[in-house]
This record gives structure tokens, C-alpha cells and sequence, in this order.
């Protein structure tokens, strides 16, 4: 996703995929079935004020829920701890994104957000052995993302970059770590512009991203869409160095300015398979 334009969606992939908004409106809402009863919900919206003179700007929200989760306590019984609470984690983040076309081939885009992951309530020890103490984990940093984007001007070669997540370091009680700093580079094409005469069909997009993880070995995505009229997109992607997953399918549905999106990932035979589903509208 890093060289696709996805209006206002596009500040969770590349903040300058903003840049290029279509419309002077454009609205998106996701939600993410995760694993172990995890949830994921996005909100996004872009204004281009003036025919993308100044830019575009946009807001965005992420939350994530976790469920329920039974508390532990360390105990001298035959089990070595008790029950306490359940308790339930969540976090959010709130940003405010910018992307402006520097010019007809070049765009660059930025996304600043306030985060918030509660953790609730624990008990810890103190200084002195023999006592307890109830401690309140939550943590606000800030991150910042940035993206560019250069449309090459042969055919519909567009390439991008990003990094997302870049943050100060977060320390609870004793371990310290920072947000999962992400960085991809992106190439994209339209097929179907390398095929002559072509009488079938509308679009073929082809985007390959190679995403490097502050603690995770590097990725390559590739992803396929293929566009019928304006009306019907299907969709395939392949994930290359994963453990528990490898492809991906979906598909658009686009109707007086409201698009309906929705994809399906199967999972390895300890997690249940993922859905997402996403609806935009453009004004």
C-alpha cells in the first residue's frame, strides 16, 4: 500500500497518498476481526480545501480492543498464584494528517499521533520484600509518520517510502521499547498500460512493498487488483516470510461514491481466519 492512493485511508499507509484526493470530502471506516477475539476499529477523514492548493488535510483514529483478560497474582499456594480481576487492555491513537502534491509527479505527507495503550492495574512488589504496591500502566507517547510518493511518468510507475511509528521510548516498571518503527519502500504499475489494444477489462494494478520491522525479519508484500467498469475490484495479495499466513483475497464495491471493501486472510490452524471490512465515502 505504500505508492496507492486510498484517500483518507491512506494516512495508515503512506500520509502521501493524501496528496492526490480526488474529491474535497473523503470518509472511511474500518473494522478488523484480529486474533484471539482482538479488535481493531478505524476511523478516517480528508478535506481538500481549494482543489488541493494547500494540500490536503485529514484526521484519523485507531482503537484496538484486546477482550477480557483474568488477572494473575504471584501467591504461596500449590499453584504459586491467584486469581484476581479481570481486567480489560485497549489502545487508541488519535492523528492529524497533512499531504501535498509538491508537484504533478512528486508528493510527500505527514501523519502526527497521540497514543494511548492502557494496560490497567497490576500489583508489584516494593523496595522491601514484604510488601505491595497496585501500579497503573498506561503510556502516551507521540509518533510521527512520513511518507513520499513519485509517479515516474513512464506509463503508471509510481514509486514510494514511509516510516511509521517513529517515537520516543516507552518504559513500564522495568523493560523499556519503543513503537513498532516500520519502514517500506513501494513500486507500483498499471498492467495493463504495457499491453497493447487491450479490449478487456479496466485496470490491473500491481504493487510490491519490502517492509523492514524494527524486531521483525524483513517482508515483501505483493499485492493484485483487478478492475472491472467502475463498479467491481478484485483483489489478491501474497505475503512472502510468514509464519502463520501467506495470501490474502478481497473485494471492492463502488456505487455513487461509496465504496465497500472486504478481505479474508486465512490463518495457520491455531488462529481462526481474519476479515476486515471497510466502507468509504467521497463528496
Amino acid at each position: 500500500m505504500t505508492t496507492i492512493e486510498m484517500g483518507s485511508s491512506s494516512m495508515f499507509f503512506n500520509p502521501a497518498g493524501l496528496a492526490q484526493l480526488p474529491r474535497t470530502i473523503d470518509v472511511a471506516a474500518s473494522s478488523n476481526s484480529w486474533l484471539a477475539g482482538i479488535n481493531h476499529t478505524n476511523f478516517s477523514l480528508a478535506y481538500s480545501p481549494y482543489n488541493n492548493r494547500y494540500g490536503v488535510i485529514g484526521i484519523s483514529v485507531q482503537a484496538v480492543n484486546y477482550g477480557e483478560i483474568q488477572g494473575t497474582q504471584e501467591w504461596g499456594n500449590d499453584q504459586g498464584y491467584i486469581d484476581t480481576e479481570i481486567f480489560n487492555p485497549t489502545a487508541y491513537a488519535i492523528g492529524v494528517g497533512y499531504g501535498k502534491a509538491l508537484s504533478e509527479m512528486f508528493s510527500v505527507g505527514g501523519h502526527l499521533k497521540i497514543t494511548d495503550q492502557n494496560l490497567g492495574d497490576f500489583v508489584v512488589e516494593t523496595e522491601r520484600s514484604d510488601s505491595l504496591k497496585i501500579v497503573h500502566y498506561e503510556e502516551k507517547p507521540l509518533a510521527f509518520d512520513f511518507g513520499t510518493i513519485f509517479k515516474t511518468g513512464f506509463k503508471s510507475i509510481a514509486f514510494g517510502m514511509t516510516i511509521r511509528n517513529f517515537s520516543e521510548e516507552v518504559k513500564y516498571e522495568k523493560s523499556g521499547f519503543q513503537l513498532p518503527l516500520t519502514f517500506s519502500i513501494g513500486l507500483s504499475a498499471d498492467l495493463f498500460d504495457f499491453i497493447p489494444n487491450l479490449k478487456f477489462g479496466k485496470h490491473l494494478y500491481c504493487s510490491i512493498d519490502a517492509v523492514h520491522y524494527r524486531s521483525y525479519p524483513e517482508v515483501i508484500n505483493l499485492g493484485f487488483e483487478y478492475q472491472l467498469a467502475e463498479v467491481l475490484a478484485l483483489r489478491y495479495g501474497y505475503l512472502h516470510n510468514r509464519d502463520d499466513r501467506s495470501f490474502s483475497v478481497g473485494f471492492g464495491l463502488s456505487f455513487f461514491g461509496t465504496t465497500i471493501d472486504y478481505s479474508y486472510t486465512p490463518f495457520s490452524d491455531i488462529f481462526d481466519d481474519i476479515q476486515r471490512f471497510t466502507i468509504r465515502l467521497a463528496l
